[in-house]
């Protein structure tokens, strides 16, 4: 008989509370071995309730967790995750290499520490102590503490915060690395470009349940259509919005761009032009993930802000 490979993640019927506050509503979701999940959310929408209730450092009100199959202190313990988390306090006295030793020495099996140094890119890190790393370095030390356990579950909370351009590039080219190999990765994070680049699959969040998820691509094609955006001197939204084919006008910038959300670009791009001759630097694009997050999660409105935990 085949033996079915157990989901990274199954989370079915998960809800948490804060008071009166629902934080989590009732969530069903599934990520098989080998995906690269992105989670994203406006403030407010318990993404990161939901990462502490699967990493078990919460429990849920009701609802079932399994990770791989398993209750997540029970996988945690048996290194099948490793998470990476903002709240984490290094020992400052210590070495980075001797924090990663310690942790190592808590595993049956764990990756071997300058493997996990390399992967982290802190390999001439090993002998610094941690009261002297700057804050793209710690993050850096974060992720090579939860690479040790050799983890078929990466959980990353906002991993780049910190790192400069260059640092966040070699981030995500490790994490290709470790994902390449089957394991899965699960990430949050505040750069939606970052996760247009590298998630095979984003689920959105807000106000404790899932309003999207699947492949990047599917997500984006959900909020239809084109985008023009031009600079149009003089026109306002408010009067660009009635143009054939424009389902949304906004600012986009300083001056007098606009950006047109259409449901038939070529129709309003006709309709703009013969209205406006004068409009210039004319750009017509596909959906972003940025619009696609706006527009499904509310976020922008009513005070909630784009980048979210």
């Amino acid at each position: 008989m085949e033996r079915i490979t157990p989901h990274a993640v199954a989370l079915s019927g998960l809800r948490k509370s804060y008071g009166d506050r629902p934080a989590v509503a009732g969530i069903d979701l599934l990520i098989a071995p080998g995906e690269v999940v992105a989670l994203l959310g406006p403030n407010g929408a318990g993404k990161s309730t939901t990462v502490d209730l699967l990493l078990g450092l919460t429990p849920p009100d009701s609802g079932d967790i399994a990770l791989f199959g398993q209750d997540p202190r029970r996988a945690l313990a048996a290194g099948l995750v490793g998470a990476m988390l903002q709240e984490v306090t290094l020992l400052e006295d210590a070495t980075v290499g001797e924090i990663l030793t310690m942790i190592a020495s808590m595993h049956r099996t764990p990756m071997p520490v300058d493997q996990a140094l390399r992967l982290a890119g802190i390999g001439d890190l090993a002998r610094r102590r941690a009261a002297r790393l700057s804050g793209g370095q710690t993050q850096r030390v974060r992720l090579a503490m939860a690479l040790v356990p050799d983890p078929g579950l990466l959980v990353l909370d906002e991993p780049t915060a910190a790192m400069d351009v260059t640092a966040r590039r070699e981030f995500w080219h490790a994490m290709g690395e470790f994902a390449a190999t089957g394991r899965t990765v699960l990430f949050t994070t505040h750069y939606l470009e970052e996760a247009e680049a590298h998630a095979d699959r984003v689920v959105l969040m807000r106000e404790g349940t899932i309003v999207a998820d699947g492949p990047v691509g599917a997500v984006m094609a959900r909020v239809g259509g084109r985008t023009v955006t031009a600079l149009v001197p003089g026109a306002r939204p408010a009067e660009l919005l009635a143009l054939p084919g424009v389902v949304d006008a906004r600012a986009a910038g300083d001056g007098h761009r606009v950006a047109l959300r259409c449901s038939d670009s070529d129709g309003a791009l006709r309709a703009l032009l013969a209205r406006h001759p004068g409009a210039r630097d004319v750009e017509i694009r596909s959906a972003s993930l940025e619009e696609a997050f706006v527009l499904l999660t509310g976020a922008g409105r009513a005070g909630e802000e784009v980048a979210a935990r």
